[in-house]
């Protein structure tokens, strides 16, 4: 995991767009996307509009896998992930504000989750336009302002990284595999409720 932190450093903006969609998709890896668009921009300064421009790619790639998952399985793919009391919560506060609940989230730091949001949108068949606009306006934002800390703080974050590289680097790997763990203990118990939810065929009883 070390060497690939390494590698998606050397990659530098088409590395951010790969982390990104895992961040936003497949594996949440807790602000991972902000520290190395920092430590990019922080190196690099000249290219800080082109790294937040890269994080923001990466991000609604993955964030539209996600939605896009959530629209094909309606309703249902948000109750597999939360129970149903809390889904139908999720759902009204979605419905409530719509537009802006995706991209007021979408700006927000960790330990904010937006993967509700995001799934309380595909379940809700929200519009893709609609959606892909809000995601991407809250993205640019977001971006925007972790990578001009990255040029502010620039010579700090690089002592920083210089100085404590390694644990810095396991701490991210650590929150990783957390997440990784945390995603399929998810996938796995919303697969057992699946095969227990579902009652059994009951054949048509014969007129005597």
């Amino acid at each position: 995991m070390v060497q690939v932190w390494r590698w998606l450093l050397r990659l530098g903006g088409p590395g951010l767009v790969l982390l990104g969609i895992a961040d936003n998709s497949f594996v949440p890896l807790t602000g991972s996307m902000d520290v190395l668009t920092i430590w990019l921009a922080a190196r690099n300064r000249d290219l800080w509009p082109y790294y937040a421009l890269m994080s923001t790619i990466g991000a609604v790639l993955g964030g539209y896998i996600t939605y896009a998952i959530a629209r094909e399985g309606g309703r249902e793919a948000l109750e597999r992930k939360f129970h149903k009391e809390k889904a139908e919560k999720v759902l009204k506060r979605f419905q409530r504000w719509s537009f802006w609940s995706v991209a007021v989230s979408a700006v927000l730091p960790p330990p904010f989750p937006i993967v509700p949001v995001l799934l309380a949108a595909g379940g809700s068949q929200y519009p893709r336009r609609k959606f892909l606009t809000a995601l991407s306006l809250g993205r640019a934002v977001r971006y925007l302002l972790v990578a001009g800390l990255g040029v502010l703080y620039g010579d700090a974050i690089v002592s920083f990284f210089s100085r404590y590289y390694l644990p810095a680097v396991l701490v991210l790997v650590g929150i990783a595999v957390i997440g990784g763990v945390l995603t399929l203990r998810q996938y796995l118990r919303s697969r057992r409720k699946d095969g227990r939810g579902r009652p059994p065929a009951i054949a048509p009883s014969k007129a005597a």
